[in-house]
Formats: structure tokens, sequence, C-alpha cells
């Protein structure tokens, strides 16, 4: 049984720890307003541009001239995963999840007979993979928005993975990325960005998307010019959305680890006073004790 010592000692470590703890969660829940403002605000322009994008691909598609980043190399037997996760841990199963869903995926392809090349965004990330997937994994990027995420920044991967695929070192790309939802949830969300996905003809569309659009000087050189900045401006979403997701996921994983340390005080409180209490009265015991034996 612990002595009165050592519970005053590790109730007194347990406060820090909630002290901690509860810094942690409100320093989270003011970096997630301005995420989250962020990531709502890039949603409309990234989903307008894939949208009419889409509409164009869809007129180029099987045409002569198309660009490469639209019809693709021809093969689908390297795939570029870059799976998005964050520098910091204490933030739930956010990093997990994003590293959940790179194996399964990557281990799909394998089984299919595929090659894949992991470039992963964010130190957990390549940290988590680096056992079971080393030997697939190239340089990625650390510290990305340690100030916010900027455009800057997304266009320095989206450069990096446009010169790969100009060098023939991937045939398809995909992002895995935790789309923001609200503080408790976060959706795991795959996303192919090259070749760019051409929308089924049966898939419903609305009004804006079945307008008419007219190019110049041609859908050819535009394309050829859009594409790559789509591509980063997808990364920059999925980049937004993350730390959105990364700050609203430790704010909630230090607002359980706080009560947790309350609920953890108050029990070592209970043991302390009975344990106090018993050390008490068997000191008593033995002065009633030796009392009467005088």
């Amino acid at each position: 049984m612990p002595s009165l010592k050592d519970l005053r000692l590790r109730i007194t470590s347990v406060k820090s720890t909630r002290k901690i703890t509860s810094a942690m969660k409100m320093v989270a829940a003011s970096k997630l307003r301005r995420a989250q403002t962020a990531a709502e605000a890039a949603r409309p322009f990234a989903e307008r541009m894939e949208r009419m994008l889409g509409t164009l691909a869809g007129a180029m598609a099987g045409q002569a001239g198309a660009p490469a980043m639209l019809t693709g190399t021809g093969s689908d037997q390297v795939h570029l995963i870059v799976p998005v996760t964050a520098d910091r841990g204490l933030c739930g199963g956010f990093n997990s999840s994003i590293t959940r869903a790179t194996r399964l995926l990557a281990a799909d392809l394998l089984k299919q007979g595929k090659k894949v090349i992991i470039l992963p965004v964010g130190r957990k990330g390549r940290e988590a993979l680096r056992r079971d997937y080393g030997h697939l994994m190239i340089e990625g990027f650390d510290n990305l928005g340690r100030k916010g995420i900027t455009f800057p920044e997304a266009d320095q991967v989206a450069t990096r993975v446009t010169q790969m695929f100009a060098n023939g070192e991937f045939d398809v790309c995909t992002v895995v990325y935790n789309r923001f939802i609200s503080a408790i949830s976060q959706n795991v969300t795959r996303q192919q960005l090259i070749p760019f996905p051409v929308p089924a003809e049966t898939d419903p569309v609305d009004a804006s998307a079945r307008a008419v659009y007219e190019f110049e000087p041609g859908e050819a050189e535009i394309l050829a010019e859009i594409l790559p900045r789509n591509l980063a401006t997808q990364l920059f979403r999925s980049l937004l959305e993350s730390q959105a997701s990364e700050q609203g996921a430790r704010m909630t994983a230090m607002d359980n680890a706080t009560r947790n340390a309350g609920d953890m005080i108050n029990a070592l409180a209970i043991k302390y006073n009975r344990s106090r209490q018993a050390q008490i009265t068997k000191e008593l015991i033995e002065i009633i004790s030796g009392a009467e034996a005088l």
C-alpha cells in the first residue's frame, strides 16, 4: 500500500498534468477558430475550380492534345500516396487514422501488384509509417504551417509532385487527409489528384455545373495552365482541412485528459484521506492500549 507521502506526491503530479492539459486545450481552442475559418474560406474556391475543371475535362476527355495531368500516363502501375499528418502528437486519433488509411491503401495496391511511393507530409506520419513502409518512402515535408498554412507552402508540395510526374516517377497520385467536420468529428478523405478524375456523365450536377463555358485561346491550353494550379489549390485545401482537424482533435483530447485528471485527483484524494484516517486510528489505538497497560 502506498504511503501518505507517495499519495501526496502523486496528487501533486496529477494536478500539474491537469494544468498542462487545460492550458493545451485553451491554446488548441484558440488556434481552432483561426484554422476552421481558413479551411471553410478555402472550400468554395477549391470546389468551384474542381467543378469547372470537371466540366472542361469532360469535354476534352479522349481528344488528342489533352494535357498529361488529365489523361495520365496511360498506366496505373506506380501510385504516389501523400498522407497529410501533424508534426506533433497529443491530438487523439488524428494521426493514427491517417496512417491506418495509408497502410490499407498501400497494402491493397501492393496486393494488386502495383508499385507504391509514399511522400509524407508531417513528421508523425513519417515516423508511424517508417517501420512497415520505410523502403517505399521518400523525403517529405515537415514543419509546415507553424504560424498557419500558407499557399506558398502548399505550392512547395505541389511543385515536388509535379516534378515527379513530369519525370515519370509515378502514374497516379492520391492525397489522404482529415476533412474537418467539427471539433469532435473528422472524416478521413482520399482524393485523387493526378490524373484529374473526370466526373461521370451520370453524376448529378447542379445548374452551375451544367453551364456552358467559353475558353480562349482553347481548352487544351487552358487545361495545361490550370491543372497544375488546381493541384496546388487542392493540396492547399487538404493542408487547411488537416490543420483544422488537428486542432479540433487536440482540443477534444486535452479536454478528455483534463476531465480524467480531475477524476483521478478525486480518487487519489479519497484514498489519501482513508489512509490518513486509518493511520490516525491506529495511532490512537496504540496510545490507548499503552495507557491501559500502565
